[in-house]
């Protein structure tokens, strides 16, 4: 073997040599990527998630430390808004709207106006309460009529008024002149709304 032969070789084992590191390398690259790197990611995922959870615990633990200070707020508000006495307390909708018949004929006959009808409409549930109404026809003077109105809204327990038509009586025609002569009285259609705790909520 002479010694070009020789140098050939040499450089051929070291160019072996050097394509395996680089095979090696490469497969240590692949299994990182592989492997590796996602079980990294997937541990980072997991300390987040772990982070996350616990924050939310610390929450929810605050928030349940102070369940007694909003039990307690709940009841003064209870309390309050039955002192109030916001809402009807009837037990049933029939004796709350024969409270609200009783009362508005009442009304009515004090500021001097004619009750025609009352008409009570079915009770409607409406989130946590009953909704109590009766449909109302009077006449009378203006007068009357702002007298009625101003009960109405400082009525305790609370009441409403909706679907209000306000419409002038006929007059009567002057004999003399054949001219009709306005009566200054008017007639008067409205419901009026109360309501009251559900015996559900």
């Amino acid at each position: 073997m002479n010694q070009s032969t020789a140098g050939l070789e040499s450089f051929i084992k070291d160019q072996q040599r050097w394509v395996a590191l680089a095979l090696v390398a490469v497969v240590l690259l692949l299994f990182y990527f592989i492997a590796v790197s996602p079980l990294l990611g997937l541990g980072h995922h997991y300390e987040e998630a772990i982070d996350d959870l616990e924050f939310r615990l610390q929450r929810h633990k605050k928030i349940a430390a102070g369940k007694d200070e909003w039990m307690e707020r709940s009841s003064e508000l209870k309390l309050q808004l039955e002192s109030n006495k916001q809402f009807s307390s009837r037990k049933t909708p029939a004796l709350a709207s024969a409270d609200l018949q009783r009362l508005l004929k009442e009304t009515v006959q004090v500021a001097g106006g004619q009750l025609t009808s009352t008409q009570v409409i079915s009770p409607r549930q409406e989130n946590s309460f009953v909704r109590i109404s009766v449909k109302v026809r009077m006449s009378g003077t203006a007068d009357a009529l702002r007298q009625v109105f101003h009960e109405i809204e400082s009525a305790k327990p609370l009441l409403f008024i909706d679907n209000l038509d306000i419409r002038p009586e006929r007059g009567r025609r002057n004999r003399k002149t054949r001219k009709l002569e306005p009566s200054g009285r008017l007639n008067i259609n409205l419901e009026v709304v109360s309501y009251m705790r559900s015996s559900n909520g």
